[in-house]
């Protein structure tokens, strides 16, 4: 049997209800992860990494500011940070998912505003929630293939200005008329509800969860540990009180609370119905930000002088029932381990995009990880997901805490909209 067909066979076992777990079938893991610390003159590492603060949408730091001037603030933050030389990078990919004000031609303004020359090439992609990823995925990829020799992957998401009923179009009848076609535009928040319902995941178990997110992410900022990975940005904010414009300086993400416990998030009232367990408090935060991570070979970083963060090793994507969103993590995860030969117990790290804290416990508990290995920082439930940035943000997130620790392998995966999954596999140095 090949490795596809073993792993289609383990996915379509596991959806039926059985365990699975993320120990290889076979070659030593612990020869894996000492292989993923070898380094070598073609890896793609990580010389530059960061993200804006987060904010909350329609009200924080960032509500008055585009998409596309967010995307600046990072750039901007990036070349000074890394002193690379900006006529340097050959492409840019910046991940978004939201319309209007987050596309191609914005972005590629965006990039000339920042400093970039015009030999800098630019695109948009959009992979739903992963798309930060892919950005990041994308441009490693480019560099493996000798396309480009410098690049960098962002994220950018304005969810205060973007955020609509014009997010999901309305479908066509061939679409309505085929039943998982169909299932893609259901609203994640109510798909997610079925989801806990049908995967028993009690709501007592979802709001510990959450308030654990924000109690982590709470300690992480009074600690400063999230310095290190934001860029200020000064921006236009109009007080919705007097409606007078101000320039502010935003620092810090806003939406981390203090005191916030499982007994407190026990008191809101579900989202999506009556007898729900998903509400704002123990879901990801809707919120605006951008990030970017600058990616050459190891010998190039070496011969510009380029302080080496990290590399990326390798990463997967998988699909699942589009009902089935939130397991996409599930999926993935395992995937991206059987391509470089480790298993959950090499990782030091995950970062697990907090979408819904039902489908990050249920990803958890069904790939046996230890929860004092996720998101030590907290996550979006705690401090945000901006959609097309956060796959670009958990990179910093992970490598800079990696370092601060002293610990070496991490991975960073999400659940994607319409039912898919990605996972990536980064070592620190």
């Amino acid at each position: 049997m090949s490795a596809a067909q073993n792993r289609l066979t383990q996915v379509s076992g596991h959806l039926a209800g059985s365990k699975s777990t993320l120990a290889p079938t076979e070659g030593d893991t612990s020869s894996g992860r000492s292989k993923l610390l070898q380094k070598h003159a073609d890896d793609i590492v990580v010389t530059a990494c960061l993200r804006t603060p987060f904010t909350k949408g329609g009200k924080g730091g960032f509500k008055d500011t585009q998409a596309a001037d967010l995307l600046i603030g990072a750039f901007k933050a990036l070349l000074e940070r890394s002193r690379i030389d900006p006529a340097l990078v050959e492409d840019i990919a910046v991940g978004s998912v939201l319309p209007p004000g987050g596309g191609a031609t914005e972005f590629r303004a965006a990039a000339l505003a920042a400093g970039f020359p015009v030999s800098a090439a630019v695109r948009s992609l959009n992979r739903q929630c992963s798309s930060g990823l892919q950005a990041c995925v994308d441009v490693a990829n480019q560099i493996k293939a000798g396309m480009i020799e410098v690049g960098i992957g962002a994220g950018v998401e304005s969810m205060s200005l973007q955020y609509g009923p014009g997010a999901v179009t309305e479908f066509s009848e061939l679409l309505e008329s085929h039943p998982e076609s169909a299932n893609c535009k259901v609203p994640m928040g109510v798909l997610s509800e079925k989801m806990a319902k049908d995967r028993n995941i009690p709501r007592d178990v979802q709001d510990a969860f959450a308030a654990n997110s924000y109690q982590k992410a709470l300690q992480a900022q009074e600690a400063g540990l999230f310095d290190e990975e934001i860029a200020p940005l000064r921006v236009q904010w109009e007080d919705p009180k007097t409606s007078e414009t101000k320039e502010i300086t935003v620092s810090k993400d806003d939406g981390v609370r203090p005191g916030i416990t499982k007994e407190s998030l026990g008191k809101i009232k579900p989202a999506f119905a009556k007898d729900g367990s998903i509400h704002a408090g123990n879901a990801s935060q809707i919120s605006d930000g951008a990030a970017a991570v600058l990616l050459m070979k190891r010998s190039t970083a070496e011969r510009l002088g380029q302080t080496i963060i990290g590399k990326y090793v390798a990463a997967s994507v998988a699909g699942v029932a589009p009902l089935l969103m939130g397991i996409g993590p599930w999926a993935a995860i395992p995937k991206v381990f059987e391509q470089v030969g480790i298993s959950k117990d090499d990782v030091d790290i995950f970062e697990i995009n907090e979408a819904f804290a039902s489908q990050c416990v249920w990803c958890a508990n069904e790939l046996g990880i230890d929860q004092n290995k996720i998101n030590p920082k907290g996550g979006a439930i705690a401090f945000g997901h901006p959609l097309g940035c956060t796959g670009a943000r958990q990179v910093s997130t992970l490598l800079y805490e990696l370092r601060r620790r002293g610990e070496r392998v991490g991975v960073t995966s999400m659940c994607v909209g319409t039912g898919m999954g990605m996972a990536a596999v980064w070592v620190a140095e």
